[in-house]
């Protein structure tokens, strides 16, 4: 298929913006370099990225201490989450350098191309509830994005009053839970009351974790359950960072009273597979793994193809026709 030709007035447009891009860069790069070449700065010190504010970051170097930083020219695309060394300044510091990451989260930016949104994530909680009712293929979305991106995935059950109340709601959501368990996943039960959240809070503990899932779901109770002064958090964050005369465009990061930190925004939330290949979701499903690469045929659908080493598992217990049909069901959704 053939790139669509841009008119004339649509190409003016976007040479305008790179240039102003690379012009904003530029000053981005220099007052970056100011800083460095003043001599003011303190030691190299590791830190982490709490939040972003359009040109700058702001660096903790331990909980309740930050500073705003610029970041040198060689460094682009930090996100929330991610590790790096960094100089104390007077008002400002400055990103030296940016460290190894562990695993990154990303989504396409309005023109397609994949955009980091946070980095060094330990593990994803998908979040569902009685209602909006969940199916299977929903689930199963979200456990193949988490596992293609390699960041370990948390099915958290959420309004559990709901399901006490309604002996039938119980019984379809025990269904659909019912296959996770045995491949692998892990599942919570919460409601948001202190008995209801424990579950929870032991899983938050030490690790670095993100809510997604649906809109309706409980998310936001979650998070504001967790974080009962995160406003004041946010507060604090500008104050001590310069102000607060820019506001934060992407994820921020809260250490969690329990123990733990959570990575959160709107952005991060809706997280899905928008930009996932066939053969990626194949991956996705954990007992597919062990078949891949076996059909007879190397550029099988598993559909009714003959040889199909994934159609033999089904036939033979090792992969159920549910999640067989989910898998179908994804790969429909993308190529469409």
């Amino acid at each position: 298929m053939s790139k669509r030709k841009l008119s004339r007035q649509q190409a003016w447009r976007v040479e305008k913006i790179q240039e102003e891009r690379a012009r904003r860069a530029a000053r981005r790069d220099a007052v970056a370099e100011d800083v460095l070449g003043g001599g003011e700065l303190g030691p190299e010190q590791e830190g982490l990225v709490i939040a972003h504010y359009g040109t700058q970051v702001a660096v903790e170097s331990a909980p309740g201490q930050s500073q705003r930083c610029h970041m040198r020219a060689n460094i682009d695309g930090l996100v929330t989450g991610d590790r790096v060394v960094w100089c104390e300044g007077d008002p400002t510091g400055v990103v030296v350098a940016q460290l190894e990451r562990n695993s990154v989260l990303c989504r396409p930016d309005p023109y397609g191309k994949l955009k980091a949104v946070a980095a060094n994530i330990d593990q994803i909680l998908v979040v569902i509830a009685p209602y909006p009712e969940p199916h299977a293929n929903l689930v199963n979305r979200y456990l193949v994005a988490s596992e293609v991106v390699g960041i370990e995935p948390v099915i958290v059950v959420n309004k559990t009053d709901l399901l006490d109340a309604d002996p039938d709601l119980r019984e379809k959501m025990d269904a659909l839970m019912s296959i996770y368990p045995e491949l692998g996943y892990r599942i919570l039960y919460t409601c948001i009351n202190e008995e209801g959240m424990e579950g929870l809070h032991a899983a938050l503990r030490e690790r670095t974790s993100v809510f997604v899932g649906q809109s309706g779901v409980g998310k936001s109770s979650l998070v504001n359950a967790l974080l009962p002064e995160a406003a004041l958090r946010v507060g604090e964050l500008s104050e001590n960072t310069n102000k607060g005369t820019h506001t934060t465009t992407t994820a921020q990061l809260f250490h969690l009273d329990c123990g733990g930190s959570l990575i959160d925004s709107p952005g991060i939330r809706e997280f899905g597979l928008w930009h996932m290949q066939r053969e990626e979701v194949e991956q996705g499903f954990r007992e597919f793994r062990p078949h891949l690469g076996r059909c007879k045929f190397r550029d099988c659908c598993h559909e009714h193809e003959p040889g199909c080493a994934i159609l033999a598992a089904v036939e033979a217990g090792e992969i159920t026709e549910s999640r067989l049909a989910s898998y179908r069901h994804i790969v429909a959704s993308l190529e469409s």
